[in-house]
């Protein structure tokens, strides 16, 4: 009979896999605005069309694309990241194996011999016919299998495949930081390299100016004030420099850095001069709801708080008992000459059960305890998603508001070299003075560093829009 009911009982628990205790994970339902405040593009439910998985490629700029490439490839940050999925891959492993049958194959050959000095020894030894010389051989297969009637293990195995995607977003969310640090060190590098150009132009500049002054002193034409203030005005752009081949350094270093690589491995391949990435235009951003599975860090909070949700329906089920079938078969003889012989076959069956029947306390307090942390990583979730709201409202009003400074420079740069000229042309008439045709340089070249600074905070800011609105990755559905 006990045969018959061990071989009926996973029939019976295979119609009882439905009673899973805890709650069902169901996601939030995040209200959401159906566009952001800081743009008037046409939105879409697809961000296909901003191909903004490989926004880097928008700049037009194949050197910023191969570093971006390769910080994707070679980067340090993104192989921890991604070891941290495979770990959570062997939990999900662990899970899914805790459903199944433990099988065991084991096997052992003793000689004893045996003391007659021991208790056990003197009344073996009174007994006629005792050998002190004995041996045994065994061989067995055993096998254990917890039934998981209430759902425990597959609420173990819920959260183990959360944490799992968890872990994926996460390994996203570093990949896309990445990708726009990457991208912000290399437009600062283009960006400090003309200032810098801009800054030799101006001392040239101002060294000039200084030398004119000088010659019109000493013929009694110029006052002392004017030659101090002209030193005063060298020293200041010699000042500029040095900071900005420090920040240069700085910037070449935290490149290599990106790279995986020793700092002044890429510093060669940058000695050339060439201007800030153009900025792309942005066509399509996508709506607020499209962020829930855009944004690999909001994707990281929700599967968080499914497998807080799935951890609860894991603390239930203690309150009900584990049972286990357990079985072995195999042999077990005194001499090896018998091993697997009918009469040293041996066999046996067992049904357990666990049940925590006197720790009712402590299992609510477990349940509690999950219960927290769920509330826990749902106001998480929602505080993420606010977060990531605001980040994206702030990156489209920054952009918007940089390139309306750029173009307003642009302007004033415009009309100071077209006062360059007048005063060129005055001074060949010989209407103006070189110091004026100076100063008038001056005044050009301070400008064109304003709108250069304008243009490399811009090109930033259009990466923080791609970075806010989740680019970098392919979004993976849960």
């Amino acid at each position: 009979m006990l045969s018959r009911s061990i071989v009926l009982l996973p029939i019976i628990v295979s119609t009882l896999t439905a009673c899973t205790v805890g709650p069902n994970y169901k996601r939030p339902n995040i209200s959401l605005p159906e566009q952001y405040l800081g743009t008037s593009l046409n939105s879409s439910n697809d961000n296909s069309k901003a191909d903004i998985a490989v926004w880097w490629q928008s700049f037009n700029d194949p050197q910023l694309t191969r570093y971006v490439t390769l910080a994707l490839k070679q980067n340090l940050d993104l192989t921890q990241a991604y070891t941290r999925v495979t770990q959570a891959q062997a939990g999900l492993s662990a899970a899914n194996a805790s459903l199944q049958p433990i099988g065991t194959v084991g096997a052992q050959a003793a000689k004893v011999y045996q003391s007659v000095e021991t208790p056990l020894g003197q009344v073996l030894n009174s007994m006629p016919g005792f050998d002190r010389h004995g041996s045994s051989y065994d061989a067995n297969l055993s096998a254990t299998w917890e039934l998981d009637i209430f759902g425990g293990l597959r609420r173990d195995r819920e959260a183990a495949l959360a944490n799992y995607q968890s872990s994926n977003a996460g390994a996203s969310a570093v990949r896309l930081m990445v990708a726009a640090q990457t991208a912000n060190i290399y437009i600062n590098i283009r960006g400090l390299q003309s200032r810098l150009d801009i800054a030799h132009q101006q001392l040239q500049t101002q060294q000039q100016l200084l030398s004119t002054i000088n010659l019109l002193y000493s013929k009694g034409l110029a006052s002392e004030f004017q030659v101090k203030q002209a030193k005063a005005n060298v020293a200041q752009v010699q000042a500029v420099v040095p900071v900005l081949r420090m920040n240069l350094d700085i910037a070449m270093n935290a490149l290599d850095v990106m790279l995986g690589t020793v700092p002044g491995t890429h510093r060669a391949e940058l000695t050339e001069v060439k201007p800030v990435p153009v900025i792309p235009n942005i066509t399509e951003t996508g709506t607020p709801h499209d962020l829930l599975r855009r944004r690999p860090d909001l994707i990281m909070a929700e599967r968080q708080l499914a497998a807080s949700n799935a951890r609860i329906g894991s603390a239930i089920a203690e309150y009900y008992p584990k049972i286990s079938l357990s079985g072995l078969i195999g042999s077990s003889t005194i001499a090896s000459g018998n091993l697997f012989s009918s009469g040293s076959n041996q066999a046996a069956s067992l049904l357990g059960l666990r049940w925590r029947l006197f720790d009712f306390g402590r299992i609510n307090a477990e349940i509690r305890l999950a219960k927290g942390q769920e509330a826990e990583n749902l106001a998480a979730y929602q505080l993420a998603v606010l977060h990531a709201t605001e980040d994206v409202e702030n990156s489209l009003s920054t952009l918007s508001k940089r390139q309306e400074q750029l173009m307003a420079l642009q302007d004033g740069e415009n009309a100071l070299k077209h006062a360059q000229k007048i005063a060129l042309i005055a001074y060949q008439k010989g209407i103006n003075s070189r110091i004026e045709v100076l100063q008038a340089d001056s005044n050009a070249l301070q400008f064109s560093d304003r709108k250069l600074q304008a243009q490399t905070d811009s090109a930033l800011a259009a990466v923080a829009v791609y970075k806010s609105l989740g680019g970098g990755w392919q979004p993976q559905k849960f």
